[in-house]
């Protein structure tokens, strides 16, 4: 799986839906799974027009009176597939996190956590998500790949995931780039990639996305 992560950059404000239409094409042509997670103002457009849209952020409340939430219950009724939980850019405390799985869950959708590190990873495994993303916080970003600046990681998280809660799959994001960064995750364990300022700024985007999906 490849997992966009469109933030709130400034192409993303400006043309929303484009990044969508470039992966249902995409897909088309490979048959790759790819997640698409908009901001939150653009998830019903996205949902109408592409069918794997995850959200950024989801609350782990109830429908009531929470102000500025967004309840799984929402992401249903938009009709999206499932949610990042615990962005290092958005981290919430572990007790949110666990609820906000078994709500996503309740509903029937998908869960992303992510974690910064392998002992996290395997800590959030035991919450039952359907994907653990480790990410180290330093490397988002930057243009230089966790699976290849820091391969122990990957290793290390599949590893002790494995031993935890095997059933949950791992992707692995910070730095993702090129072919190269998702065929070495790849051949480190992972089942796929996470990823965002590579594919939103890249000069041409789709052909960006072509050449992640060709590794797999």
């Amino acid at each position: 799986m490849i997992l966009l992560n469109l933030k709130t950059y400034e192409q993303t404000i400006k043309n929303p839906l484009f990044f969508a239409d470039i992966a249902k094409e995409v897909v088309g042509e490979t048959g790759v799974r790819i997640v698409v997670a908009p901001p939150a103002a653009y998830l019903k457009e996205s949902a109408e027009r592409y069918a794997d849209i995850f959200a950024q952020h989801v609350d782990a409340f109830e429908p009531g009176a929470h102000t500025g939430s967004i309840p799984a219950e929402v992401l249903a009724q938009l009709h999206v597939k499932g949610s990042l939980i615990n962005h290092s850019e958005k981290r919430i405390p572990k007790d949110a996190i666990k609820a906000a799985v078994e709500r996503m869950h309740h509903v029937g959708l998908e869960t992303v956590v992510c974690a910064e590190n392998p002992e996290e990873s395997a800590e959030l495994s035991q919450f039952e998500p359907n994907f653990i993303a480790v990410e180290p916080p330093e490397l988002i970003g930057s243009g230089v790949s966790v699976s290849t600046s820091k391969p122990e990681v990957i290793t290390k998280t599949v590893q002790l995931i494995k031993k935890t809660n095997p059933k949950v799959r791992v992707l692995c994001g910070a730095g993702v780039s090129t072919k190269d960064d998702v065929q070495k995750a790849l051949e480190l364990g992972t089942d796929g990639v996470l990823l965002a300022s590579a594919f939103v700024k890249a000069k041409n985007p789709k052909e960006f996305l072509q050449q992640l999906a060709s590794v797999f």
